[in-house]
């Protein structure tokens, strides 16, 4: 799978009572898929409050997410659990589901200094993960990190600490992958080669017969058949272990040193503001990148504060971001009058 481009970071929508909000996650999905991004994080640590979810619950949100996103976009499903097992279980799910790839994280009850079991646990996980897995660091070891980048079903990293990539890069440079790729170099979700291989069949039910009832060689009435329809052209590309920027503040300095894309989690509030950083970048404009990152600064510092925050930041631009479950809070009166000052020039 391709990871380049923006990646958002989705918030978990409740109802006031603490119920998941399954229909206001389907909101949010179909209006960010409207914007430029090239794919969408459900779940993911942090933000998605996915270790604050029931199974059952993270099994609607997915079916949720995935029911409402535009074939285009890819996307990742968050499935950490503490077990291997439980993972395993939801990454399952996810790819019955059709998701492109799978968010895993480092498990609650491990401590990131015990590297062998810390391997063995990721290990575990890509070994028998129906998806490839992209590993979302933050409690991860630049060593842990290079081993496991040699893994052929590990296929990136979602870098939240903004620290280490160059390195990484340099150490992970023999690592290939081939992924599929569009015409024009962009990422082949498996949602769009679904669409594309029923697309190209011919519906009986619809009324649409062969030229064989046509003629009558087939026997029954005759009706006209429409021209066969092409699939998508595709292409194989060839990538390294592919890295994701997330931390807001570090998004030029994570893409100067080799990363392919960036996944902020301011993302969730301003995703325009967000991705005009990597299109000036992407367009060998660094004095606008760095102006256009610039403005982000001071209200990521303040959004990204808590998830309450977060999700106080969704609602002042049309997303839904609701409270928080407890045991975690909204912003205070004060905070929020902040957030909306703060976010007055960033609205998207």
């Amino acid at each position: 799978m391709l990871l380049e481009g923006m990646y958002l970071p989705l918030t978990t929508p409740f109802y006031p009572d603490g119920r998941l909000n399954a229909r206001k996650l389907e909101y949010n999905v179909d209006r960010y898929s409207r914007t430029p991004v090239a794919g969408l994080m459900v779940l993911g640590r942090g933000q998605g409050e996915a270790s604050l979810l029931t199974d059952e619950e993270s099994r609607e949100a997915l079916s949720a997410a995935v029911g409402a996103a535009a074939e285009e976009k890819v996307l990742l499903a968050g499935v950490s659990r503490d077990s291997v097992l439980a993972t395993l279980g939801i990454a399952e799910l996810a790819a019955e589901l059709r998701y492109d790839a799978v968010l895993v994280g480092v498990p609650s009850m491990l401590v990131p200094e015990d590297r062998r079991e810390l391997l063995v646990y990721f290990q575990a996980v890509a070994d028998r993960s129906p998806l490839p897995v992209v590993l979302e660091g933050g409690r991860i070891p630049l060593e842990a990190l290079v081993e496991l980048a040699g893994h052929p079903h590990i296929v990136g990293l979602v870098d939240r600490e903004g620290s280490g990539t160059e390195e990484l890069r340099a150490r992970t440079a023999g690592v290939r992958h081939e992924v599929t790729v569009t015409a024009v170099f962009a990422a082949v979700t498996r949602r769009m080669a679904a669409a594309y291989a029923g697309q190209a069949l011919i519906s009986v039910d619809a009324g649409l017969l062969s030229v064989e009832r046509l003629t009558g060689s087939g026997g029954g009435a005759p009706v006209v058949a429409p021209p066969a329809v092409k699939a998508v052209r595709t292409r194989t590309k060839t990538v390294g272990f592919q890295v994701l920027a997330g931390d807001t503040a570090n998004l030029l300095s994570g893409l100067r040193a080799g990363a392919g894309g960036i996944a902020p989690g301011f993302a969730a509030c301003a995703p325009q503001a967000c991705h005009e950083v990597y299109a000036a970048w992407k367009d060998g404009d660094e004095p606008l990148a760095e102006e256009k990152q610039g403005r982000l600064l001071t209200a990521a510092k303040a959004v990204e504060a808590s998830v309450g925050a977060t999700k106080f930041g969704c609602d002042l631009n049309g997303y839904f971001g609701g409270w928080p479950r407890l045991p975690l809070l909204p912003p205070n009166g004060e905070e929020r009058a902040e957030i909306e000052r703060l976010m007055q020039g960033l609205r998207s």
